[in-house]
């Protein structure tokens, strides 16, 4: 690589990550989630505003330019959302409100789910399909895309409004880490059909054994065999440098997923699931340094380049966003209230807890960034789905301030147990 080329794509990198520090922050100032200003950050550097302006068009040139340099950050940036998601997740498991957990789970994730599985065929429209996109796959990603919930997005929410510690937080991250999980696997699977057109017997049944193999035994018995090595006086790595272990493990999954056709994306939060002790944290310190590296370049530099991919000119349907945002959000709301009141909650709660596990956040634009490069699905479903995503976000973001500063509770205490405190003083509203 010449001097040249070595400035330029430092140049773009510096574009992407102030321009998504600048706007994130300003969506901060906003009381937006911090996400979505990342995400229009590569929107207003990509060809729907700054590339049509004659002189600043080089830009885009440039980022075509390094296309492969890019895409490497790029997955970067994804990989490290989805390892410190999955370090994230045993943390959310508690033994307590299991009932309320698992209604919410089975009923207000499993209809929006089942559903989508059985009207998908009648949804599915060719232009709809990317380049690999066949009928099976297209059919898992849109249930998958009407039942997910983001577990990054709500989980930094609940943080800024400082509500982590409360009950209604417990139940929705329970219950987003539930679903997920199973979600996840689901996706595992469209990608490995994808491309199939003829579904050959021994090829699919080797990439769905491999895929759902994987996915199990990362969940089981895998973390074990980790966290006995983790704490080994043999393992040098980990305590001369625990930085360097936490990503060699990251890395590691990668590889044996990658010689697996299994997707890396679920390989990386399960490294990050098998890093975390299941009693205590014992890379605490460095999962703490390799977050913050990540989520002040490699991430925002990822929803950034989200936001470039984004045509909405030419890959943009009005019809397609409008009627995919009304539609899931409408079977989503119902399903959680729905299962809130077999849970035993009413009124106010049964709205809150709807709207919040209807922010589909991260893992939203995770699963259309890993269907549209797997060549699922189409520009215009991919925009779609993003925008999906950063709406539904926003406005349960924005639903969680304005119940805390009318000083409404989240959720009707149990019997038995005393009205938890929410705070008084603003805070803004930031998702990562």
């Amino acid at each position: 690589m010449s001097n040249s080329d070595l400035t330029s794509i430092l140049f773009v990198l510096l574009l992407l990550v102030g321009f998504a520090q600048l706007f994130g922050w300003l969506f901060v100032k906003l009381r937006q989630p911090k996400v979505i200003g990342e995400i229009l950050a590569g929107i207003v550097l990509g060809p729907a505003l700054i590339g049509r302006i004659h002189w600043a068009s080089g830009f885009l040139d440039a980022t075509q330019h390094h296309g492969n340099l890019l895409n490497f950050v790029y997955w970067l940036g994804l990989l490290l959302l989805m390892f410190l998601s999955g370090a994230e997740t045993q943390q959310l498991f508690t033994r307590e409100e299991r009932k309320e957990v698992g209604w919410l789970t089975i009923v207000g994730t499993g209809i929006p789910f089942v559903l989508g599985l059985i009207v998908g065929p009648w949804l599915i429209r060719p232009v709809l399909a990317g380049p690999n996109g066949n009928r099976v796959s297209l059919i898992i990603i849109l249930a998958v895309g009407v039942a997910v919930t983001s577990v990054p997005v709500v989980s930094k929410i609940f943080a800024d409004l400082k509500i982590l510690h409360t009950r209604f937080a417990r139940l929705v991250l329970g219950v987003a880490v539930l679903e997920d999980i199973v979600l996840w696997l689901a996706l595992a699977v469209a990608t490995a059909l994808a491309g199939k057109t003829v579904l050959h017997p021994r090829q699919m049944t080797y990439h769905l054994a491999a895929t759902v193999g994987f996915f199990l035994l990362g969940l089981t018995i895998v973390p074990r065999i980790i966290k006995r090595f983790n704490k080994s006086r043999f393992n040098v790595v980990a305590r001369q440098s625990p930085v360097a272990y936490a990503i060699a493990v990251l890395l590691g999954y990668c590889v044996v997923a990658g010689a697996l056709d299994v997707s890396l994306v679920f390989a990386a939060f399960l490294a990050g699931f098998a890093v975390v002790h299941k009693k205590r944290r014992l890379f605490a310190d460095a999962l703490d340094a390799i977050g913050k590296v990540s989520f002040a370049f490699f991430i925002p530099v990822y929803f950034a380049i989200v936001g470039l991919k984004l045509d909405l000119i030419q890959g943009f349907s009005l019809w397609m966003v409008a009627a995919f945002i009304i539609g899931s959000c409408v079977v989503k709301i119902a399903s959680v209230s729905l299962a809130g009141r077999f849970a035993g909650f009413r009124g106010l709660d049964l709205f809150n807890l709807a709207i919040t596990t209807n922010a589909r956040g991260g893992p939203g634009i995770v699963l259309a960034s890993v269907a549209f490069d797997a060549g699922i699905i189409s520009a215009k479903f991919y925009t779609t789905l993003v925008l999906a995503a950063v709406l539904t976000s926003q406005i349960a973001g924005a639903w969680l301030d304005y119940v805390l500063r009318k000083g409404w509770p989240l959720l009707t205490p149990a019997p038995g147990t005393d009205i938890e405190p929410v705070p008084k003083e603003d805070s803004p509203v930031v998702a990562a």
